[in-house]
């Protein structure tokens, strides 16, 4: 069964929330010029891509980037090649720094993301927020897939966010999930079939599981954490909010099993 046939119901409002949409990346490429898309490549940000070629933006307008990190999953990898495809738009891929990634491997073992919350979000700094850093670099405005229903954690966002150096925009902040869905079997939009197998967000290989019946949207994401660490530093708040702290004790490494093996 595929992610369209499970989830393809628009809200009532749907008509309403796609024109604020549409409106609203036009205004950000005027306004907050030079604008970029962080796109993970997931379901959400392939909506986006999509309207940002809607609202008539292409490479003169806006750019996208993918922060590769070295663990994602064959199959995120490969959109990058099908928006290229599609879309009027060259996708920039940023990359960990090689000699920070594999001093960390050899320090601490490919599975210290499993060790500790410090542990994995060292990880996620070398791996995202770094790379994040330089592909930021002289950007005005960014657009993010955040949406409100997502978590507890984003149920604050709004679609404008002033941050110190430029300012974060966030078109589907208002969307449900089934109006992803709905979009993207209006427009054929390509996604990760990974989606299909019950995976609703995803990241990391190592840090990604499928989720079932019940859990929320990002319980698959490191699923053996306490609730209030699932972010991994992109979406927090300069201030800390949101930030996570040391949960009380981690799963026993024998029961956390990767999705697969991937190499540093």
């Amino acid at each position: 069964m595929s992610a369209i046939s499970l989830y393809a119901k628009p809200s009532p409002e749907f008509a309403q929330k796609l024109a604020h949409s549409l409106a609203l990346i036009k205004t950000a490429a005027t306004e907050y010029s030079p604008l970029t898309q962080a796109s993970s490549l997931g379901c959400e940000d392939m909506v986006i891509t999509h309207l940002m070629h809607e609202a008539g933006l292409d490479n003169a307008s806006a750019s996208i980037f993918v922060l590769d990190t070295g663990m994602l999953h064959l199959e995120t990898v490969a959109l990058i090649g099908r928006i290229e495809e599609r879309y009027p738009f060259k996708v920039d891929v940023y990359h960990p720094d090689a000699d920070a990634a594999s001093a960390f491997v050899e320090e601490n073992g490919s599975q210290a993301m499993y060790k500790s919350l410090a542990l994995r979000k060292q990880c996620c700094h070398i791996r995202k927020m770094e790379p994040l850093e330089r592909a930021l670099a002289g950007k005005k405005g960014w657009l993010t897939g955040l949406r409100r229903e997502q978590s507890a954690a984003r149920a604050e966002v709004h679609d404008i966010e002033q941050q110190p150096e430029r300012a974060k925009i966030n078109p589907l902040v208002e969307w449900t999930q089934g109006d992803i869905w709905h979009y993207i079997a209006l427009n054929e939009i390509p996604y990760n079939p990974l989606h299909d197998q019950f995976f609703p967000s995803i990241g990391c290989a190592p840090c990604t599981r499928a989720v079932t019946l019940g859990e929320d949207f990002r319980s698959g994401r490191w699923w053996w954490e306490n609730e209030s660490a699932k972010e991994c530093g992109l979406h927090v708040a300069a201030d800390g909010t949101h930030e996570a702290q040391e949960p009380a004790a981690f799963e026993p490494l024998s029961s956390i099993i990767p999705i697969r093996e991937i190499q540093a």
